[in-house]
């Protein structure tokens, strides 16, 4: 009875530690994606170099440590004025990185890029 009742504990202290260390693997960064759509007359190259730019964030503003810019499928509500073709999706360090990102000489210099042929975007931003 003394065997089973030690394994019981252990294999409940077992659980419970699992359980609480569960919570420790939840990243603490952030990612923020955009959904956008180009200005009418944007060409392949503007957008080419765009994307390109935006993929040498993580080497010039080292609060961000992802960039995707794939994207596999893009849905638009039906009869949207609109339609949103690209996502570019960034993975910051932290809430704090996100926001010294904002008019950073990085940020600034992608938006050099970026701003001119971008008709319209929506931006999200999602932690744990």
């Amino acid at each position: 009875m003394k065997k089973i009742l030690t394994a019981f504990l252990l294999v409940a202290a077992l659980a419970t530690g699992l359980t609480a260390s569960a919570a420790d693997f939840a990243p603490k960064s952030v990612i923020h994606v955009i959904t956008v759509a180009f200005k009418e007359g944007t060409t392949p190259a503007q957008i080419s170099a765009m994307l390109d730019g935006v993929k040498k964030l993580p080497t010039t503003y080292p609060g961000i440590t992802h960039v995707w810019t794939n994207a596999i499928k893009v849905q638009n509500p039906e009869g949207a004025k609109v339609k949103k073709t690209h996502v570019i999706v960034m993975e910051f360090a932290s809430e704090q990185a996100l926001k010294d990102y904002t008019d950073s000489v990085a940020q600034k210099k992608w938006y050099e890029l970026y701003l001119p042929i971008r008709e319209v975007s929506t931006t999200y931003d999602i932690t744990n």
